[in-house]
């Protein structure tokens, strides 16, 4: 008894082999749910257990004395796993969990708990488990194992944490003592599939190796399209990284480079609305398509006016002028119709996302959405450890899809609840922010004690002081009157609350004395509407010359014009290898796997009376 009495009493584990063969034998009648994960994603030590069944393993315990049925009872729970009993093997580790005294036990029940959880779809419930392992291994010092790595990957990789799932991909690799070619090959197919911005945050993460994979990246990113190029850099990066664990896969990277391009493109169609009331648009687009084009002898443009097009037509069209690529059209409405032409083969750039974005491979989307940038600036601010953001947003629809986007992403990545207020009157704009930072309860109890007491006090509202980051969602127009009031609402004996906001905050067309209400303002951004090493400055003079006068929109669309062109030679390689970039006037342009061109921003900041880009992993 006393053995027994070291990890349970003797009822309860009477009653736990009672129940788990119940259990196990009832679920024998019953079909299983379909495993997420396939066998060789379990570990090692799964899946060389004695090759009995759950049910023999849990008969046989029955037979030891209490040491050795809790050992036996621990491979049960994780044969359960393997014959795909996932309730019988959640229930049963995490009964064992609570009676077992040894961490590291511990830690393996309930990692089964997790893997069980995650292929049933209760990923919130298997977060929590997750953060109950971490918070055992920091109690008692455990190394985290490459189990854990590989079921905190699968379970975030679930989440769509790609940040996240990634950094344990990398840690598991590292930790992986029979790492082969092909593990190396599918790492960097992950990598490779990142954005721009999302390398920059995996950096901050520090995982093992990352120093050489990041380097590696960069110089894929940059110059893989041009074969001869990468090349060298290749040859480079094996200088100055010998030992890296990538070398394995340089020769791979050498032989599947992407193919320069065989097709000729001489004649190009652009389809964009020349007249009517998106007529200023239209020509916006189409001159950044000219200033890229910069009168190519080998190329012939021919724009084709969207508002005078009869779509039924337009194959002929297209047909007789020889087209080879299609550049357009711009507007939603007129890209589904352009979409409906069945009989249509010739490779095309969409200038907008279709209402129903399933695109055939020789069709590809330029993304401009704003929800995108709302998952760049979520995820970039939540991995500077804010705990309690507050977001204003303006109560017109873009600004709140860009809101709801920002708070759906930072939901599921820290795993809380951001606080938002939505504004509608700029007249009102001042009481919903005082309201919001709870500045006008701090004034009302003021006022309550200076009404008892005669003697006169010197007092001062304060604010709320768990909020510890803003983002803003609205016009400049309303963040210019906004951010004044933000910055005398914070009490001057609070810390300051740092400001952030999307692109619709910032006009390049601010002077000084415009700017100067804005300082400390950190926003999203393209690299053509802010001074940066990605924008090409003497382009953005010329055209700032031309057309003083052209509104920030407009000059968006411009610059998806510019880039355009140059993404037509490009897209080739794009979906050939998933590392090839385009680092244009809109942002860094990379294609997804559903034919969609996505960006990654820039950071700027309102200082010194002027914008300018700032590295976030500084900021």
């Amino acid at each position: 008894m006393s053995l027994l009495n070291k990890q349970f009493s003797s009822p309860s584990l009477l009653a736990l082999l009672f129940i788990t063969f119940f259990l196990v034998s009832c679920s024998s009648k019953h079909s299983q749910k379909k495993p997420l994960t396939t066998q060789n994603e379990l570990t090692e030590q799964q899946t060389q257990l004695s090759g009995a069944s759950a049910e023999q393993l849990i008969e046989r315990a029955k037979q030891l004395p209490a040491e050795q049925a809790s050992h036996e009872l621990l491979l049960a729970s994780e044969q359960l796993l393997l014959e795909q009993q996932y309730h019988q093997a959640i229930w049963l580790a995490h009964q064992l969990a609570a009676v077992n005294e040894n961490p590291a036990d511990k830690v393996q029940l309930l990692l089964v708990k997790v893997q069980g959880l995650t292929a049933l779809m209760q990923t919130e419930t298997a977060i929590n488990v997750l953060t109950s392992i971490e918070k055992l291994q920091l109690k008692h010092s455990l190394e985290p194992t490459f189990r854990y790595y590989e079921v905190k990957e699968s379970l975030l990789r679930q989440r769509n944490e790609v940040i996240g799932s990634v950094d344990a991909h990398l840690r598991a690799f590292a930790a992986n003592s029979n790492v082969t070619v092909d593990d190396i090959s599918t790492l960097w197919q992950r990598l490779s599939k990142l954005s721009s911005w999302q390398v920059e945050q995996l950096a901050l993460r520090n995982p093992p190796y990352f120093k050489g994979w990041q380097q590696l990246l960069n110089f894929a990113f940059n110059f893989g399209y041009n074969h001869e190029t990468f090349q060298r850099y290749l040859t480079q990066w094996q200088r100055s990284y010998p030992t890296h664990p990538a070398n394995e896969i340089i020769e791979q990277l050498q032989t599947l480079l992407p193919k320069n391009l065989s097709r000729t493109i001489e004649n190009i169609a652009i389809i964009l609305p020349l007249s009517g009331k998106q007529e200023l648009a239209g020509q916006a687009a189409q001159q950044g398509v000219l200033a890229a084009f910069d009168n190519d002898n080998n190329k012939t443009l021919h724009f084709i006016d969207a508002q005078k097009l009869d779509m039924s037509l337009l194959s002929a069209q297209l047909h007789e002028l020889n087209i080879d690529y299609v550049i357009g059209p711009l507007l939603r409405e007129n890209v589904d119709a352009y979409l409906t032409l069945e009989e249509l083969f010739i490779p095309t750039l969409l200038l907008n996302i279709p209402s129903n974005p399933v695109l055939k491979a020789h069709q590809v989307a330029f993304s401009m959405r704003p929800e995108d940038e709302a998952i760049q600036a979520a995820t970039t601010l939540s991995n500077k450890d804010f705990k309690h953001p507050l977001v204003l947003s303006h109560k017109d629809n873009v600004s709140q899809r860009i809101a709801q986007t920002f708070l759906s992403t930072w939901q599921k990545i820290a795993n809380s609840t951001p606080d938002i207020i939505y504004f509608d009157n700029n007249n009102k704009m001042q009481d919903t922010l005082k309201s919001s930072l709870e500045v006008d309860l701090s004034q009302y109890r003021i006022n309550r004690i200076k009404s008892r007491i005669k003697q006169k006090i010197d007092a001062e509202a304060r604010n709320r002081r768990d909020i510890d980051m803003i983002y803003v969602v609205g016009s400049v127009a309303e963040t210019r009157l906004l951010k004044p009031y933000i910055d005398v609402n914070i009490s001057p004996f609070a810390k300051r609350i740092p400001i952030y906001a999307s692109s619709r905050s910032h006009s390049s067309q601010s002077d000084a004395s415009d700017s100067r209400d804005l300082n400390g303002l950190t926003f999203t951004e393209m690299p053509w509407l802010i001074t940066s090493k990605q924008q090409n400055s003497s382009l953005h003079s010329l055209i700032e010359k031309l057309w003083p006068n052209r509104g920030d929109g407009l000059k968006r669309i411009f610059a998806m014009g510019y880039d355009s062109l140059s993404l037509i030679t490009k897209i080739d390689a794009m979906q050939q290898s998933s590392y090839v970039r385009h680092y244009g006037q809109t942002g860094v342009l990379q294609l997804t796997e559903n034919n969609i061109l996505s960006r990654s921003l820039l950071w700027g900041k309102y200082q010194h009376d002027k914008a300018e880009e700032i590295a976030m992993d500084r900021e």
